[in-house]
């Protein structure tokens, strides 16, 4: 399908996803819920195309939430991408203020904003692993600040031993 899509597309969406297959079956785990989602949208039909033709059987096409890898590794990558906790201390950190009105739910999504919503999505879902840093740069009003924020509160959210930092580009310099 990469030959089929446009390169930030691919990447965005189909990249991520790891394949477990049994016989009949073909299972994608997708690295969070949003992408998952999207994928069963947009590609599941064309993606168990392609499965049939590469099999003697039609094989049942599942996409699910999942890396493929121990919870013990995403761990041990959160831990080690975590440089503000060794320097933080063990309250929780507040550097900035989070709006708790900026979640994802409340995000609109349009052309211009997919692709840092749907990377955004992955670092809230998996914190230090995914596009790390990430970098959002785009016009005024198209949901920077709604999207960075909507990724702290989904892991202060998700994980009560996170500690996230907000900065502006502005107080980072």
């Amino acid at each position: 399908m990469e030959s089929e899509l446009s390169p930030d597309q691919f990447n965005t969406w189909l990249r991520p996803l790891h394949a477990l297959e049994n016989p009949g079956k073909l299972t994608l785990l997708a690295p969070n819920r949003f992408v998952a989602d999207w994928v069963k949208e947009e590609y599941l039909e064309r993606i168990s195309e392609i499965a049939s033709f590469f099999s003697d059987i039609e094989p049942v096409v599942k996409i699910e939430v999942g890396t493929g890898h121990s919870t013990k590794s995403k761990t041990d990558a959160r831990k080690k991408s975590s440089p503000v906790s060794e320097t933080a201390s063990k309250d929780k950190l507040q550097v900035g203020r989070l709006n708790p009105g900026f979640t994802f739910n409340t995000h609109v999504e349009g052309k211009s904003n997919q692709f840092a919503r749907a990377a955004t999505a992955q670092v809230g879902e998996n914190p230090g692993t995914m596009y790390n840093p990430l970098f959002i740069y785009g016009g005024v009003g198209l949901g920077k600040t709604h999207l960075m924020q909507a990724a702290g509160n989904y892991i202060s959210q998700h994980d009560a031993d996170a500690q996230v930092a907000y900065l502006t580009a502005e107080d980072f310099v």
